[in-house]
């Protein structure tokens, strides 16, 4: 793939660099950030081979140019990577949300040339580089989100970027993708949060591994999660009244001690995990 320049070495940035190092499919890996300490954390880590704090060079001679920066900045820094970066450069994300992202880089007609929006599904509650990992993307579904405008030819490009890195590409529109990864994963973070914020600390002791698993991505970096609650806050909002409603369910029949409506709650809830559970690879 050439050289490859990575826009925000972090957790996720950090590990498409990895990845690309370890199946040796890129020539060099340029990291560019705001923090010269740590995109050392990552050279060290084998994320990157060279590191700069100025984007204009650090994408100047890019083949392909991966932005990893909070969703609050990836379209100003989409745009930014397009105007620097020679005009056959394939320009791709990893942002959480897209439709915001999308509108606003299409606005650039030549950064809307380059770009192809993609949301790798794949993270942690850790961030930084000191825990980004090879495997990170292996066998776990990217979510391309072309539009009417986005060239076909980068779009091929784009499949084989991501797919290089082990990725399982499903492609739909930008507005879809939010309104489904608001049920599918920031629901879950939010859900995860409520739940770690509605148990006092001293009763902690008493808590065991469904609190500890239900609670895991509660641990993830507050301002990446403010930043994706914001920009996709009407689907999320939409996502947060159709839980109310699960659980209002569940209190009308705890209020009517409805034996039967209990046992259907659950048993609907167990069919639908045994369902995920299904469709998830071995590696998973």
């Amino acid at each position: 793939m050439g050289t490859v320049a990575v826009v925000g070495v972090g957790l996720i940035g950090g590990s498409i660099g990895m990845a690309l190092r370890a199946r040796g499919l890129a020539k060099e890996v340029v990291g560019v950030g705001r923090d010269l300490a740590s995109l050392e954390v990552a050279r060290e880590r084998g994320a990157i081979d060279r590191a700069t704090t100025d984007l204009a060079r650090g994408v100047a001679e890019a083949d392909v140019v991966v932005v990893c920066t909070p969703v609050g900045r990836v379209a100003e820094d989409v745009r930014r990577a397009a105007d620097s970066a020679p005009p056959e450069a394939l320009v791709t994300d990893a942002g959480s949300t897209k439709r915001a992202i999308v509108e606003a880089v299409e606005k650039s007609p030549r950064a809307a040339g380059m770009f192809v929006a993609a949301h790798p599904l794949a993270g942690s509650e850790r961030s930084g580089a000191a825990f980004a990992r090879a495997d990170l993307y292996r066998d776990r579904v990217c979510v391309l989100t072309p539009t009417t405008r986005t060239p076909p030819g980068r779009l091929r490009r784009a499949r084989t970027f991501w797919s290089g890195l082990g990725c399982r590409i499903v492609e739909m529109g930008p507005a879809e993708h939010d309104e489904v990864v608001a049920f599918t994963s920031h629901l879950p973070h939010a859900l995860a949060a409520a739940l770690a914020g509605a148990v006092p600390a001293d009763w902690h002791p008493l808590a065991a591994g469904a609190f500890r698993d239900c609670t895991r991505v509660a641990g993830a970096d507050t301002e990446l999660w403010t930043a994706i609650f914001r920009e996709n806050r009407g689907p999320l909002m939409n996502a947060v009244g159709k839980l109310q409603d699960r659980l209002a369910a569940l209190k009308y029949a705890l209020m009517n001690d409805d034996e039967e409506a209990i046992r259907r709650w659950w048993s609907d809830a167990r069919s639908r995990r045994a369902s995920f559970e299904a469709q998830q690879p071995p590696s998973v």
